[in-house]
C-alpha cells in the first residue's frame, strides 16, 4: 500500500496510526504542498491529503480522507478491530472523532502554524520553512484572533478528552477506537508547544501511549523515555 501525505499534516499521522496499530506494511510517498495538486486532482477530483493507494488487484484504487482510510482498512483488516462491537459505542466514536476532525484539528493548525510564526520560529527558522508558514497562515486566514478562538476551542476538548480519559486508559469503553487514534493524531503538534506539555501532561502521556500501541515514531516534541 502506498500513503500519499504531507510529512507535517496531522492528519496524515491519524492514517499512519491506523495502517501501523492494523500491522499492515505500506510505503509513503511525501508530497509538496502546492504541487500536491497535480498529483492528486486525477486521482480523486480533491486536492487533500491523506489518500491511500491499496495498489492490489480486486481492491478499490485509491481512497481519500483519513475517515474514509480508517473504514477500509477495517473492512480489509478486521483485526485488531477499530471499530467498537457496541454499535451505541461505535456511533460515539463516530461523533467524537467527527468532532475531532472538523473542529480541533483545524483548530490545532491554528495554534500551532501560529505560535511556529513565532515563538517558535527557531524550531526551523529556514526560509524554506518560514515561507510555508506564511502561505498556511494566508491560506488559512490564521491571525492572532483566529488563533485565540482557536485556543478556546482546544481548552474545551483537551478538558473533554482529559475527563475521559481520567476513566479510562480509553475515550469510549475499554477499548481503542477511531476516537483515540484521531485524538492521538490530531493534538499531537501541540507538543512543539512548550505551554500545552507543562500544562497538560495526561494529554501527552496519552499520545505517546497510543503512538507506541500503533508502532508510530512520535511526534516532535514528546521524548520516548
Amino acid at each position: 500500500m502506498l500513503l500519499l501525505q504531507f510529512s507535517t499534516s496531522h492528519y496524515c499521522r491519524k492514517a499512519r496510526l491506523a495502517l501501523g496499530y492494523k500491522k499492515i506494511s505500506y510505503q509513503v510517498s511525501n508530497l509538496t504542498p502546492g504541487l500536491h495538486i497535480l498529483k492528486l486532482k486525477p486521482l480523486t477530483g480533491l486536492t487533500t491529503v491523506p489518500v491511500l493507494l491499496p495498489q492490489e488487484p480486486g481492491l478499490v484504487e485509491v481512497i481519500a480522507d483519513s475517515t474514509n482510510i480508517f473504514k477500509f482498512l477495517e473492512s480489509y483488516c478486521p483485526k485488531p478491530a477499530l471499530f467498537l462491537p457496541n454499535k451505541a459505542q461505535q456511533s460515539e466514536a463516530n461523533m467524537l472523532e467527527d468532532w475531532l476532525d472538523e473542529s480541533i484539528g483545524t483548530a490545532t493548525r491554528f495554534v500551532y502554524y501560529h505560535f511556529r510564526a513565532r515563538e517558535g520560529k527557531s524550531i526551523d527558522p529556514t526560509v524554506f520553512s518560514q515561507v510555508l508558514i506564511q502561505v498556511v497562515q494566508k491560506q488559512y486566514g490564521i491571525t492572532d484572533a483566529t488563533a485565540e478562538l482557536a485556543k478556546q476551542r482546544i481548552e474545551i476538548a483537551i478538558a473533554e478528552l482529559s475527563r475521559r480519559w481520567e476513566q479510562s486508559n480509553y475515550l469510549i469503553g475499554e477499548l481503542l477506537s477511531v476516537a483515540d487514534l484521531t485524538a492521538a493524531a490530531l493534538l499531537s503538534p501541540l507538543a512543539l508547544i512548550p505551554a500545552y506539555q507543562q500544562q497538560y501532561p495526561l494529554l501527552f502521556e496519552q499520545i505517546k501511549r497510543i503512538h507506541l500501541v500503533c508502532a508510530e515514531p512520535l511526534p516532535p516534541g514528546i521524548a520516548i523515555g
